[in-house]
C-alpha cells in the first residue's frame, strides 16, 4: 500500500479522532481513535520514531537525549517541507475496511529491519479480533504524530496547543500529502 495522503480530524458528535489514509490506487482506510487510545498511542509512536531515526546508517545517537534531539531535528526538517496545504481527496474508489471507520481498541508497534515502523491497529470484539497492519516510513510517522497532536489540541481534550508542534494552519481538519516521499 502506497500511502498518498493522511488526514486527522476531530468528530464532535463521536468525540473521537478520525484518522484517514488514502492510497495512490484509490483506497481509503478509516480509523476511529478515542481520546484514551490517542493519549496512549502518541508516546509509543514518539519513542518508536526516535529509535527509527537513531538506527539510520551513519548516525550515532545512543543515549535518550541525543535520540530525542535527533528526532526533533528530523521532525522539524520534515514539517518544513511537508505539504499541509493540499486538501484531502475524500472520494475513495474502495473502502477495504468497510463504510464505517475501524474503531481502534489496541495497537501494536514494532520496528522492522527495513527501517519502517509496523503499526497494527486492532478492533477487539467479544467474539473476534480484526486488525489492519500499516508499514510506515519515519517521515510518515512524523506527519501522523503532528496531525494527531494538532487534532487533539483542536478537540479540547486537555491537550494544550503548546504541547503540539508549531502549526502551519488552524483548519479543523488537517491533511498531509505524502506523494513526494514515496517516489523511487
Amino acid at each position: 500500500m502506497n500511502i498518498h495522503q493522511l488526514s486527522v480530524s476531530h468528530d464532535e458528535r463521536q468525540d473521537r479522532l478520525l484518522l484517514r489514509l488514502n492510497t495512490q490506487d484509490g483506497q481509503e482506510f478509516r480509523f476511529w481513535l478515542t481520546r484514551r487510545m490517542a493519549v496512549r498511542l502518541l508516546p509509543a509512536m514518539d519513542h518508536s520514531v526516535a529509535r527509527l531515526e537513531a538506527a539510520q546508517p551513519g548516525l550515532a545517537a545512543t543515549d535518550a537525549s541525543s535520540q530525542q534531539m535527533l528526532t526533533e531535528l528530523k521532525r522539524d526538517a520534515f514539517l518544513q517541507t511537508a505539504d499541509f496545504a493540499t486538501p484531502y481527496a475524500a472520494e475513495p474508489l474502495q473502502l477495504p475496511l468497510g463504510d464505517e471507520p475501524f474503531l481502534v481498541t489496541d495497537a501494536q508497534l514494532s520496528l522492522q529491519t527495513n527501517g519502517n515502523l509496523q503499526l497494527i491497529f486492532q478492533k477487539k470484539m467479544a467474539t473476534a479480533t480484526e486488525s489492519c497492519q500499516l508499514n510506515l516510513q519515519a517521515p510518515l510517522v512524523h506527519g501522523m504524530i503532528h496531525l494527531i497532536k494538532q487534532s487533539m489540541a483542536n478537540a479540547d481534550w486537555g491537550f494544550s496547543k503548546q504541547d503540539s508542534e508549531k502549526r502551519q494552519d488552524e483548519t479543523p481538519e488537517a491533511s498531509l500529502v505524502l506523494q513526494q516521499l514515496y517516489k523511487h
